[in-house]
């Protein structure tokens, strides 16, 4: 068989196994979340959300709402080189995302069970 019958067939089977996938997995609540922004975000997103005075504070003044901050949990940005990892039990995080050309940035406490929302600047 010559070598390009061989690609041929191959690619021939590769495009319906990708059919098959998409028609399949189609639907499904399937993600891939393997970065690491993303891991962070999904993680702090299944937990109990509690804000601080501070943010409470915020929220009454209508400075910033609760959409906007699930926003930036969403589709924030994770800062790792201010992530402090020498805590034992919680992991403190900075979330940065512009929103109408402003940006804005969350620090959030990711402990096992709650993740809470210690402040948020505009910057």
């Amino acid at each position: 068989m010559k070598l390009i019958h061989r690609i041929g067939y191959y690619l021939g089977g590769f495009s319906i196994g990708l059919i098959f996938l998409a028609f399949f997995l189609s639907g499904k609540k399937a993600s891939c979340s393997y970065g690491l922004d993303a891991r962070v975000s999904k993680n702090i997103s299944t937990k109990q959300l509690v804000y601080s005075q501070n943010v409470l504070e915020l929220l009454k003044n209508r400075s910033i709402d609760t959409f906007t901050i699930s926003e930036i949990l969403k589709f924030g940005d994770v800062d790792f080189s201010k992530v402090d990892r020498d805590l034992d039990f919680c992991k403190l995080y900075i979330i940065e995302h512009e929103i109408d050309e402003k940006d804005i940035a969350l620090t959030v406490e990711n402990c096992e069970t709650i993740a809470t929302i210690m402040s948020v600047s505009f910057e």
